[in-house]
């Protein structure tokens, strides 16, 4: 156990509730729970106590836990004071923590001590926080399929696979009398192979988990009175957007989450894109490109009966070339054409109609497809880091594979690309990981978890 000083924090979300939570972390605390309550717990006991003030007071009455080190969520000393939820006892309750030496915990440091004392590793401890910011059902499911430690697990046979390999090659470097026949003879290709498939499938699941986790952003765009306020009202089943047969109804961005098997989807509906003279809409416009710039997506509404115009091309070039597009021919219950999905020169189309509902589920279906959403089974919780460090892995094992396959085949060079994927791997679940990235991760969780 790393010794540290005692940190508190509210446990629970703020605002009323039937129960309140306060945990405090340290050593050595049960002369801090003896002061706080007149009692010595007993470990992993619930023990119904008087929470005093300094001057005898009662501050609260409730249930007191003690977990001694190291069999406790951070491996130190815990105490969780579980009393009434309001808000100014909670506080009371906090302030008198703090004057018997604890400090206030800073936002995730109770998962980074639980991870610097080894009751975790860091994709466990990120997985605590995916888990609080879960948006879906299946989100929540695979972050606490990270959490129980699967994803760490893939990772570790992986490295298991890594080291042996590793140790064939570094073993023939150590013996000149060895060479490449060697390692064919022990296997070691195939081996290589097999880790490069692996590896493959774990990015891919991990992929998924990344999709459940942060979803796909989608913005609507188009021109004014195309239809993209009841779009975004069908897609959402509400209505969140006023519309109306007047141009220029929206003039700022209206932001809803829907859920397609699973992924959340983060639809924002923008002010229709044309030129005017309204000082209000521009604005609008202005900031329905900015919008347009930070999404993952665009559906782009055109009006069935006209197709696409001179304007709608306009809109056309001015997108950004990395962003994926879906050109929407709406208002197909006015024209009397039928719903279809079919491919342009430069995109997806889809004939719908946002009124009637036709053509939606196609709507639904193109954009799990642009997401890259599949069907899979045991997906990980997946944050960016984590795929950028199986990519690697991926470029050093593709790499050390080339090396050996090359018309002049450099054991050396193999064994170190072999070594860097391994590195990369660790970067997961932070055998390898910088301070300052702990720092970062950290930062980002709520304060008491």
């Amino acid at each position: 156990m790393i010794p540290a000083d005692t940190i508190a924090a509210i446990a629970t979300a703020p605002g009323r509730g039937g129960v309140g939570v306060i945990r405090v972390s340290g050593s050595n605390l049960l002369p801090f729970a003896f002061t706080l309550t007149g009692k010595t717990p007993k470990p992993r006991y619930a023990t119904l106590a008087d929470f005093f003030a300094a001057d005898g007071a009662t501050v609260d009455s409730g249930i007191l836990l003690f977990f001694p080190n190291p069999n406790s969520f951070t491996g130190e000393d815990v105490l969780e004071l579980q009393g009434h939820g309001g808000p100014v006892v909670m506080q009371m309750l906090l302030a008198r923590c703090l004057d018997l030496g604890a400090r206030l915990a800073e936002p995730g440091e109770f998962s980074q001590r639980a991870f610097l004392n080894g009751k975790m590793d860091l994709a466990q401890a990120e997985a605590v926080a995916d888990l609080i910011d879960a948006a879906t059902t299946s989100a929540a499911r695979s972050a606490v399929r990270s959490l129980q430690g699967e994803f760490s697990r893939a990772i570790g046979e992986l490295n298991e696979e890594l080291i042996n390999l590793r140790m064939l090659v570094e073993a023939t470097l150590d013996f000149p009398e060895e060479d490449i026949d060697f390692l064919k003879a022990a296997n070691a290709f195939v081996r290589l192979e097999r880790l490069q498939l692996k590896l493959a499938e774990i990015f891919d699941r991990a992929n998924q988990g990344k999709l459940l986790q942060s979803g796909l952003h989608v913005v609507l765009a188009g021109q004014p009175n195309v239809g993209k306020s009841s779009l975004l009202n069908r897609l959402a089943g509400d209505d969140l957007a006023i519309v109306t047969p007047i141009a220029g109804t929206t003039r700022d961005a209206l932001r809803s989450t829907i859920q397609i098997e699973g992924i959340p989807l983060h639809i924002i509906d923008t002010a229709g894109l044309r030129e005017t003279d309204d000082e209000v809409e521009k604005i609008g416009i202005e900031r329905s490109w900015k919008e347009i710039e930070r999404s993952d997506a665009v559906l782009l509404l055109v009006d069935a009966r006209a197709g696409v115009t001179p304007a709608d091309r306009e809109i056309l070039t001015r997108l950004p070339e990395r962003l994926q597009r879906i050109t929407i021919y709406n208002k197909i219950d006015l024209c009397g054409a039928q719903p279809e999905r079919h491919e342009e020169s430069d995109s997806t189309a889809i004939s719908l109609s946002a009124r009637s509902g036709e053509g939606i589920n196609l709507l639904r279906q193109e954009l799990l497809r642009i997401a890259g959403w599949h069907q899979a089974e045991d997906v990980f919780i997946a944050r960016e880091r984590h795929l950028r460090a199986l990519s690697d892995a991926q470029e050093h094992v593709a790499e050390a594979r080339n090396v050996v396959e090359g018309t002049f085949p450099a054991l050396e060079l193999f064994a170190e690309e072999l070594r860097l994927a391994q590195q990369s791997l660790g970067q997961i679940t932070g055998e390898f990981t910088a301070d300052d990235l702990l720092g970062v991760i950290f930062s980002r969780f709520c304060i008491g978890k």
